[in-house]
């Protein structure tokens, strides 16, 4: 688990802002002779950052530039990534391509149609933003074709959901605010919101959240379920749970370890150990047995063999409060084993 320094965390930038600022460079380069070594843009909410520009290349009629995506101290897959946009004339409009690295849709349920680069909706607008106004500065038509690039993104998707959400090839570029706020978990709970439309559009009835790569072995085998209905829940039940109320399916399976489903059954709805603790003496309670000395969840429900089946069927009750679908509580230990299934 990555720690938290102890000291004021510093922000970063999505890949979002990364673009619309080498964007601007390279536009600068095609319309004014030069790419500039810095640029400024401004974000959705007024902010107006600098970025330093890395790289700049050109061609008949392209110029490309690079700037390298700053997440500050938030632990993203993507910092220190070079974010790099071509830009050349267009028939008419903008038109974004997806370079090296960045990937394509291939599932419905995103913002974003199937084939279309997996570039977002507020980094298109973005994009769209800085062309007009550089067209309008340099007397040029905003016709310009957007070729977005991050060399090496096709091996670092592999650590994010977009294989999952069927974005193939590549990275997305992100952002609704152009800030990247270390350890909000927005970007963490938007990738269960986004698993669950892609779910729906493509019809499954079935999806399941887990809190790790165990458990979820344990309920995609249980119930032989495809990788698209496999939310990656993590810590984040409740957010998983209040898009589930929004946006419902048939069923819902819920899976994780002892400690983190009995917390669950205890009514945390997130369940990191930095923000919700295990009651032991609720346990006793249900137990009914003294379970003083007993540190976790694990070591009571081994003294009290019980204990798991109590957790699990409070924790589908907790489930049942906050969604309408059939609903079953999957409770493993840390190597695996089933100490509980409740349906």
């Amino acid at each position: 688990m990555t720690s938290v320094p102890d000291r004021p965390l510093r922000r970063g930038w999505t890949t979002g802002a990364c673009a619309t600022a080498a964007c601007r460079a390279a536009l600068e380069g095609l319309w004014g002779g030069a790419v500039p070594d810095r640029v400024t843009i401004t974000l959705p909410k007024g902010e107006t950052p600098t970025f330093d520009v890395v790289s700049a290349r050109h061609g008949d009629g392209w110029v490309e530039a690079g700037v390298i995506k700053d997440a500050g101290d938030d632990p993203d897959v993507t910092h220190g990534a070079e974010i790099r946009v071509r830009v050349a004339a267009s028939a008419g409009g903008v038109v974004f391509h997806a370079g090296e690295g960045v990937g394509c849709v291939t599932k419905p349920g995103l913002p974003i149609p199937v084939g279309e680069p997996a570039i977002n909706p507020v980094p298109r607008a973005m994009l769209d933003e800085v062309v007009a106004e550089l067209a309008a500065s340099h007397g040029r038509a905003p016709d310009v074709e957007i070729t977005i690039s991050v060399p090496g993104g096709a091996v670092l998707a592999r650590k994010t959901w977009n294989p999952r959400l069927g974005i193939e090839g590549g990275l997305s570029i992100l952002g609704t605010t152009g800030i990247v706020r270390p350890f909000s978990c927005a970007a963490w709970i938007a990738s269960i919101h986004r698993g669950i439309d892609v779910a729906v559009a493509s019809g499954l009835t079935h999806v399941a959240g887990c809190t790790g790569a165990t458990s979820e072995q344990v309920v995609q085998k249980l119930h032989d379920l495809p990788d698209g209905a496999m939310l990656d829940m993590g810590d984040f039940a409740g957010g998983m749970l209040k898009y589930l109320r929004r946006h419902p399916v048939a069923r819902v399976t819920v899976g994780g370890g002892i400690g983190k489903m009995t917390k669950l059954a205890q009514g945390a709805m997130d369940l990191h150990s930095a923000r919700s603790r295990v009651d032991l003496a609720m346990l006793s309670n249900w137990a009914g047995a003294d379970l003083t000395g007993c540190n976790t969840a694990l070591e009571a429900a081994t003294r009290e063999p019980a204990l798991a089946g109590l957790v699990a069927r409070e924790a589908r009750l907790r489930v049942r409060g906050m969604i309408e679908a059939e609903v079953d509580v999957v409770v493993i230990d840390r190597a695996g084993a089933v100490l509980a299934h409740a349906r």
